[in-house]
């Protein structure tokens, strides 16, 4: 198994399970307890698990979510060829919306130099990047900002969306699963999510393939309510599946 493999395996099963004990991994992974707690350390430093007496827990079940600067550091190739795909979604004319997120954030950076479009964020680090190119009409939403993800929520958030239609929203999410739908940790951004979800002639969920599966704390949609999932080559073909016959268009970058 590769260290990758093996990573991805923790994770699933600390995820499953609500913890990892690092003796019980060594045995089943066939390696020493040292290359385990190394494991879990570089895992903690990604923002994925928090490290406790003999293991560690998934950060979701502490209530726990990482800084946006965490997690732009996690999968970053992924969210590169993510990005790329979602650009082929894009409409010719009109208006998007870009959630905020470091997957959004390189869709934001990845807009051809040559469109013109209206783009609505609640990002202030999207605001910022796309303010200086003179073919975008940028428009904030406005709100509380939340210091861990730099995005403007609550009720001023919602009303400036209740107010608009766009032709397509491209989405982040925490998790996306067959039983449980679109997830996130926060509550006030599960609002401000569902008030994207109606704002939008198509809703597009952007999301790599550690997300598939996950289920956290406030849902914000069902998968019958998206048109599209963007995900990558990483994620689990029976999963993939699943979603797929739930009427969901998955494409995977």
């Amino acid at each position: 198994m590769y260290a990758e493999e093996r990573l991805q395996l923790i994770v699933a099963r600390a995820r499953a399970q609500g913890r990892v004990d690092v003796a019980a991994l060594a045995a089943e992974l066939d390696v020493t307890p040292e290359t385990v707690r190394r494991d879990l350390t570089s895992l903690e430093r990604q923002g994925l698990l928090r490290r406790v007496h003999g293991g560690a827990i998934p950060v979701e079940r502490l209530g726990f979510e990482p800084a946006v600067g965490q997690r732009a550091e996690r999968n970053r190739e992924e969210k590169d060829r993510i990005a790329k795909a979602a650009i082929a979604e894009l409409p010719v004319e009109g208006a998007i919306l870009l959630d905020s997120g470091t997957t959004t954030a390189r869709i934001a950076e990845m807009l051809p130099l040559d469109c013109e479009l209206t783009v609505v964020t609640n990002s202030l680090p999207i605001a910022l990047s796309l303010s200086v190119r003179p073919n975008l009409q940028v428009l904030v939403t406005g709100g509380q900002v939340r210091s861990r993800t730099l995005a403007a929520v609550g009720d001023w958030a919602g009303t400036a969306l209740a107010s608009i239609r766009v032709d397509v929203a491209f989405l982040g999410a925490n998790g996306v699963s067959p039983a449980h739908g679109l997830t996130t940790p926060d509550q006030s951004e599960a609002a401000a999510k569902r008030a994207m979800i109606r704002a939008a002639r198509r809703p597009v969920v952007v999301a790599d393939h550690s997300k598939l599966g996950a289920d956290y704390f406030a849902r914000f949609g069902e998968l019958s309510e998206i048109d599209t999932l963007i995900t990558d080559t990483g994620a689990d073909d029976e999963l993939v599946a699943e979603l797929e016959s739930a009427g969901l268009r998955v494409v995977r970058a």
